[in-house]
């Protein structure tokens, strides 16, 4: 069974950094493609970032441009998302997931490219 665990939210200030993890079991996604989403309250979930398993490049959403990075740890089963320089409107529920799939560049963006998500961890910004 494929889990994916995140982890690392919480209530923070403008301006400050976090990081999130998503824990990944069940099988290996080291060559998979895995990504980050949000959903703010009362929006609909976008893309945050996503990093390709072969080869491996980072993509991200013009609003995090900068300021976030993705990767991953050195054993390939856990995937962090660095935010820093937090704004209000970063204020969401972040998502992990992950596909066994290639996905084409195209839709790398897109929800329905990944077949596996975890339950999310709330971040929080304000003053």
């Amino acid at each position: 069974q494929v889990v994916l665990v995140e982890s690392g939210g919480g209530l923070v200030q403008p301006g400050a950094s976090l990081r999130l993890s998503c824990v990944t079991s069940g099988r290996s996604f080291t060559n998979s493609d895995i990504a980050w989403f949000r959903q703010a309250p009362g929006k609909e979930r976008e893309f945050v970032a996503a990093l390709r398993g072969r080869p491996s490049t980072s993509h991200y959403a013009d609003s995090v441009k900068g300021r976030f990075t993705i990767s991953r740890d050195n054993t390939k089963t856990t995937v962090y998302l660095q935010m820093n320089d937090l704004y209000v409107e970063d204020t969401a529920v972040y998502y992990c997931a992950a596909t066994e799939r290639r996905v084409i560049l195209s839709e790398l963006r897109k929800e329905k490219s990944y077949d596996y998500w975890g339950q999310g961890t709330p971040v929080t910004v304000s003053a």
